[in-house]
């Protein structure tokens, strides 16, 4: 466990709930959780923030999954597909992520932020279709290759380089790719991020980057606020969630924002 205070303690774990619930409803939680991380833990090496944070998503992002699949319609096998890809994209993308900085870390984080910022303020829509919505075209073979590779294999190197914003973009690229309505989208997508969260955790525990204590006490607050998402997606739906989503995306883009500046 690093040497912090019950104050930022407590705060991350918070964090972790607030994030998991986010990721559940709407993907996106690591926009949340990373950066709370690189806030909480200044001295610590960019590496084993994201260890970390991986450690605590993948609890999370199970249960998330596993409610949806009790209750949503979900293509498990297609899902899997491009899990798997997506699980070999993300080790290589943690492989390389071991010599970044924290200094680089920030911008890219900042830009993933206001990127997913603006789709949501451009697409009023976004979080608010119904289950059944799902476009009635066709699924193509080309579809589902385009899926496995470009979805999985790209978005899975991504979250094993960076992370914020992985269960966003796969929420967005899966109803693009696939025609899924939005919590079919949402519910394949979880299914997709545990791999990811497994390759890239994979990796960075084989070079030793995971604060394993502080991340098994956030991860059970994050496993409470997943388990909490999901159910309220489903039953309410998320459109709620955007303005919480961008409330959380400006605040943080303020704040590291001001670190890069400052720093």
């Amino acid at each position: 466990m690093p040497d912090i205070t019950l104050t930022t303690l407590i705060l991350l774990c918070l964090a972790a709930a607030a994030a998991g619930w986010i990721d559940a409803v709407v993907g996106g939680g690591g926009l949340l959780l990373l950066p709370a991380l690189l806030l909480g833990l200044p001295n610590v090496p960019a590496a084993h923030v994201l260890g970390t944070n991986k450690a605590v998503a993948i609890v999370g992002t199970s249960g998330a999954a596993i409610t949806y699949v009790r209750r949503a319609p979900v293509r498990v096998g297609l899902a899997v597909r491009v899990g798997l890809m997506a699980l070999a994209g993300s080790m290589a993308g943690a492989f390389f992520a071991a010599g970044i900085s924290s200094e680089v870390l920030r911008p890219v984080i900042m830009v993933a932020l206001l990127g997913v910022a603006a789709f949501v303020l451009l697409r009023p829509s976004f979080g608010t279709a119904a289950v059944g919505d799902t476009d009635a075209r066709p699924v193509t073979r080309a579809r589902i290759v385009t899926a496995v590779v470009l979805v999985g294999g790209g978005i899975g190197f991504y979250d094993g380089l960076f992370g914020p914003g992985t269960g966003t973009f796969l929420v967005l690229a899966l109803t693009a790719v696939l025609h899924l309505d939005l919590v079919t989208a949402s519910a394949t997508a979880k299914i997709v991020n545990v791999c990811t969260n497994a390759g890239a955790l994979a990796m960075f525990a084989y070079q030793g980057t995971v604060l394993w204590q502080l991340a098994a006490l956030m991860a059970v607050f994050n496993l409470a606020g997943a388990m909490a998402g999901a159910r309220m997606a489903l039953s309410r739906g998320s459109g709620f969630v955007r303005a919480v989503l961008l409330t959380v995306v400006f605040s943080l883009v303020a704040k590291l924002g001001y670190d890069q500046w400052t720093g």
